[in-house]
């Protein structure tokens, strides 16, 4: 296997630890440990964890949590594994071989394709257009599927333009993956983060045979340093040759992390409806901030998640400009090209308490600049 390099986690690398303020979080705001156990009175003292080995599809108990997000899903068909990230390179591996065909939504997070790629896959980015509030064209998705297409990668709600398919649309795909027995995997990292409920769609797990659920703690949650994720589906073939794979990378997961997502998703609720009174206030300051400058900045207020794509209006190019921002304000921003966007494009993010003091210190920045 030989794989390009991760974009936009190697713009991070350079910037993320170091800036201030970044306006550009996928994730939603974390807790300590201290937080996580005081939910539960009965929650054990960490300090008495057996630290050995731990089961390499996820603790048990773990497994009944995370299948508790489903409708029809038991923990039977749930693996857990290191992050979302660990997931998305074991499906590629066991799904795909070279010359196989896959589709995905784009502009795409690059290890939801990229990994394809690196095994000689076959690629068709299935557009999301910002004209058309980053909808995408169910038409263009059939035209895409060739004899050798073996999957779908879908992201709803999608990072990074925040964009969530309709109902309708989402069983229409699950029609056409049927017609051709594909496999889809559906990035479903944001699911829970929906502004209404009634917006949120049917897990991928739930609705079809081949489908593959992937879920992490890190974004709706806000516990991306526990770096669990998971898979979910009811295909017996993916699941057991997933298992086998992941003997080969992680083998099994942290034990303290898998007990504090324990604790975490028996009190989901709690995490649930504090993030999205954090996206809530936040969002109400990007509706104004976004009036006050439509002569420099456009967007497309997004349906759920944490992040949103707007585009710049002036002419300069998206990473020059984040660039120079974190420099001289302390804010990062990501830009857009690193999804395959084009160059006017950047994610925001708003699942940060700090958000506000990033926005004005970015304002401040347009004013010197643009103003």
């Amino acid at each position: 296997m030989i794989i390009q390099d991760f974009q936009l986690e190697r713009f991070f690398a350079k910037y993320e630890f170091k800036a201030p303020y970044l306006l550009c979080s996928s994730d939603c705001e974390s807790f300590t440990v201290k937080q996580i156990l005081e939910l539960e009175d009965d929650a054990a003292d960490l300090g008495e964890l057996w630290l050995g080995y731990t089961e390499t599809l996820g603790h048990p108990d773990l497994r009944v949590e995370i299948a508790n997000l489903y409708k029809t899903i038991t923990y039977d068909n749930v693996i857990v594994t290191a992050g979302a990230e660990e997931a998305i390179f074991i499906f590629m591996n066991i799904a795909l071989k070279p010359g196989d065909h896959l589709i995905y939504m784009s502009p795409a997070y690059q290890s939801l394709f990229e990994i394809a790629r690196s095994i000689d896959c076959e690629l068709t980015p299935w557009i999301l257009k910002e004209e058309d509030g980053w909808d995408a064209d169910l038409e263009e998705l059939k035209m895409a599927i060739q004899p050798n297409t073996r999957a779908i990668v879908l992201n709803n709600p999608h990072n990074p333009t925040g964009y969530l398919m309709s109902k309708e649309h989402l069983a229409q795909v699950v029609e056409l993956a049927k017609a051709h027995d594909l496999y889809i995997l559906s990035d479903e990292v944001y699911r829970y983060l929906e502004y209404k409920e009634a917006y949120r769609l049917p897990a991928i797990c739930d609705l079809y045979e081949k489908g593959i659920s992937l879920g992490v703690m890190s974004k709706a949650f806000g516990l991306a340093g526990l770096r669990i994720g998971w898979i979910c589906t009811k295909d017996q073939d993916i699941f057991e040759r997933f298992a086998s794979y992941k003997d080969y990378t992680s083998i099994c997961n942290s034990a303290p992390s898998e007990y504090l997502a324990i604790v975490a998703l028996k009190n989901k609720e709690r995490l649930l409806e504090r993030n999205l009174e954090i996206i809530g206030n936040n969002l109400r300051l990007l509706d104004d901030f976004f009036v006050q400058y439509a002569d420099l900045l456009s967007w497309h207020r997004p349906r759920a998640g944490s992040i949103a794509f707007p585009r710049l209006l002036v002419d300069e190019f998206i990473e020059d400009f984040c660039i120079r921002l974190v420099e001289e304000q302390g804010v990062l921003l990501a830009p857009g090209n690193y999804y395959g966007a084009g160059d006017k494009n950047f994610r925001i993010g708003f699942g940060r308490k700090n958000m506000p003091q990033a926005l004005r210190l970015l304002e401040d920045y347009l004013q010197k600049y643009y103003r």
